[in-house]
């Protein structure tokens, strides 16, 4: 029987349509392999602070949990630099095969944008998100050495000694330096900036009372203030903390509404397979919710956090418009 125009067009419409089905499941087939044999080979960790640092700490403890999981061992690589900006670039320019993450904060992914004129990266083009990995206070600690104990009397020998209290960061414009930048604005007191490279530098010279207060993520200061070797004034949350309940909030020592919190989250480079990413968020939520792993954060000060990849990509984007505001309104930049 002889074909019509019509029913000829519908023979190759179909006929195209099932060779473009076929090729998109021959397509797929190699990435649903790879992501079941995935990994075969170990996993570099970029983490953009020095080791030591909080970023580091909850770094190791997940990256511990993954090699478990994954059944390969998780290379912690600590590239430091530009306030996060060095590691950020090496992880954003690597392989997108799964086999590079990156452990990125509140600076990298949040402040960085619109602290720096131009980034080597971008936030969000650059970099796939799997999930906010913990929900960390800042806390208020002094060398012992110095001349007040609680922020009522910082805030009253630093009116009575306008530029002489230092305060140690991590970096420019990073969290850290932030809460140490809005306590000045919302309590009226002049204090020096001291920027290092990382948390555990600054940490070092606020031991040795070359600086003279520090609004340092709890991990890596918790320990000090259990020895007794710093002094904890506050924390820079809304609530105080379950690991140190006697110590006040910021807007509890008298700066009403003052609040600043850090965050940490975990990335793979955009463009990485599908079920690489979904096999590495399942294996990452998985450990964030073990007691084991949300004892051991508690016990850093910090709070075991997981959602799915599109929630934090919206968080991201909410938490950049905020930051920006507090950028622009202390004046901090970085050439």
């Amino acid at each position: 029987m002889t074909q019509t125009p019509f029913i000829r067009r519908r023979s190759a419409l179909i006929r195209s349509f099932a060779l473009a089905s076929a090729l998109m499941a021959t397509a797929w087939l190699p990435q649903t392999a790879q992501a079941q044999d995935y990994p075969t080979k170990p996993i570099t960790l970029v983490v953009p602070f020095s080791a030591g640092g909080t970023t580091d700490i909850l770094a190791r403890i997940i990256g511990q949990y993954l090699g478990e999981e994954l059944g390969q061992s998780v290379v912690i690589d600590n590239k430091v630099g530009a306030g996060g900006n060095i590691g950020a670039q090496a992880a954003a320019r690597a392989k997108p095969d799964g086999y590079t993450l990156f452990m990125g904060t509140v600076g990298t992914h949040a402040i960085n944008a619109s602290l720096y004129k131009k980034l080597p990266f971008d936030p969000v083009k650059d970099f796939q998100p799997l999930s906010r990995v913990a929900l960390v206070p800042n806390l208020l600690v002094a060398n012992p050495q110095q001349p007040f104990k609680t922020v009522a009397e910082l805030i009253e020998y630093t009116k009575a000694n306008p530029g002489v209290v230092n305060f140690a960061s991590s970096g420019n414009g990073s969290s850290i330096h932030l809460s140490g930048e809005l306590f000045k604005q919302m309590a009226g007191v002049d204090m020096q900036h001291i920027p290092y490279r990382g948390s555990a530098p600054a940490i070092a010279d606020l031991l040795g009372n070359q600086v003279a207060i520090m609004f340092d993520n709890m991990p890596s200061a918790i320990t000090h203030v259990r020895s007794g070797k710093l002094i904890p004034l506050a924390v820079t949350t809304a609530e105080r903390s379950p690991e140190l309940p006697d110590v006040p909030t910021i807007a509890e020592a008298g700066i009403p509404g003052y609040e600043a919190t850090s965050w940490f989250g975990l990335y793979v480079t955009a463009g990485t397979p599908e079920p690489i990413v979904n096999k590495l968020h399942a294996a990452l939520v998985k450990g964030l919710q073990d007691p084991k792993i949300v004892k051991k954060f508690a016990e850093q000060g910090s709070v075991a956090y997981s959602e799915t990849p599109q929630e934090f990509a919206a968080f991201m984007a909410s938490e950049t418009t905020k930051w920006a505001q507090v950028v622009k309104t202390s004046g901090a930049s970085v050439d």
